[in-house]
């Protein structure tokens, strides 16, 4: 296994529980309805969280595969979550820590990136570069990186050893948190260091902008960063995480995916959940 397989784009070509019947109830075995957890959405908007409950459970029907969903609007104060304490290997949305991390050791020693850092910094979030990952993940070692999953209360976050950045263990609760930083003022990140790391996920190169952005309302600012891996278990592991202002929201969308028969087959799932969550949110207003 290398770290080649984590981000680097691939051309791949597209591809697109029982119960018994008792008089007006359905009754689904104990182990059926353990390995099927619920999508779970509240809202302080009238009628969004159920609807965004019943269109994200569609968007999933029939798709193959183990899928976590975390969305937060501070908008409408609405959150939907499924699995999101379920654990993944981070492929390359990782970066986005590793980039934290950095700018959250740097400003606790008072200093600005210097311009290979800086350098690093753009090649590994707008292209995904593996390189330029490994050589900050290195720099910055273990200590920090788990100084930073402290601080930023990413407590589920386990990062990979022996250099495997993409194998770090992330969850929809943890990425939430840490777009929740990226996203609005606090203690942790400064002001410069949030601007910065969501520049650049706004400027990542077009053939990666699939996934959490599908299907979002003109208008609506887009910040992302996706990753990919495959491995002999669990298939392909497809990952996104956004973040969207506009049109009176404020919100992040993560979706996880393992279990993937192809890259392009994670992606139309993310895809599918994406499409849903932005139109509904569109439709509630502001």
């Amino acid at each position: 296994m290398t770290h080649r397989t984590f981000g680097r784009a691939r051309a791949l070509s597209l591809v697109l529980g029982a119960g018994i019947l008792i008089p007006c109830v359905v009754a689904v075995s104990p182990a059926a309805a353990a390995t099927a957890p619920a999508v779970s959405c509240t809202s302080a908007k009238a009628g969004l969280a159920a609807k965004l409950q019943r269109d994200i459970t569609a968007a999933l029907a029939n798709r193959k595969g183990t899928v976590a969903v975390g969305l937060y609007d501070r908008s409408t104060k609405t959150t939907c979550t499924l699995r999101p304490s379920t654990a993944y290997d981070s492929a390359s949305v990782v970066k986005v820590t590793v980039l934290a991390t950095l700018l959250w050791d740097a400003k606790k020693h008072n200093r600005y990136l210097t311009d290979r850092e800086a350098t690093l910094a753009k090649a590994m979030i707008t292209k995904s570069d593996n390189a330029a990952t490994s050589t900050l993940w290195k720099q910055l070692g273990l200590t920090k990186i788990k100084g930073f999953l402290a601080a930023a209360k990413m407590t589920q976050t386990k990062p990979g050893t022996d250099g495997y950045w993409g194998l770090t263990q992330i969850t929809v609760t943890d990425e939430r948190k840490l777009l929740q930083l990226i996203t609005a003022k606090n203690t942790v990140l400064s002001d410069n260091s949030r601007a910065y790391i969501l520049k650049l996920m706004g400027q990542v190169v077009s053939s990666q902008r699939w996934g959490t952005p599908y299907g979002v309302p003109a208008g609506v600012s887009v910040h992302v960063k996706n990753g990919w891996l495959q491995r002999a278990t669990h298939g392909w592991r497809v990952h996104s995480v956004g973040t969207f202002k506009g049109g009176g929201h404020d919100y992040m969308v993560t979706v996880l995916t393992h279990g993937n028969s192809t890259m392009n087959y994670g992606i139309t799932t993310i895809q599918g959940v994406a499409k849903v969550i932005h139109r509904d949110l569109a439709a509630s207003g502001s």
